[in-house]
């Protein structure tokens, strides 16, 4: 499992990165979500990886 936390805004942001942190149930900024450790969460995590932080739960 992996926590991931929404840090910057997602206002600047290509609308395939929006998509990728809304998938993810990443809204605003402050917003936490756990997702299991897989192969497309990994995906999704490096595709907006300058907008979060990741930390194992």
């Amino acid at each position: 499992m992996v926590t991931i936390k929404l840090v910057k805004s997602l206002n600047s942001c290509k609308k395939d990165q929006i998509a990728t942190a809304h998938s993810l149930g990443l809204r605003k900024i402050g917003d936490t979500t756990t997702q299991q450790d897989n192969a497309a969460v990994q995906g999704k995590i490096r595709k907006i990886a300058h907008l979060i932080n990741v930390t194992n739960a």
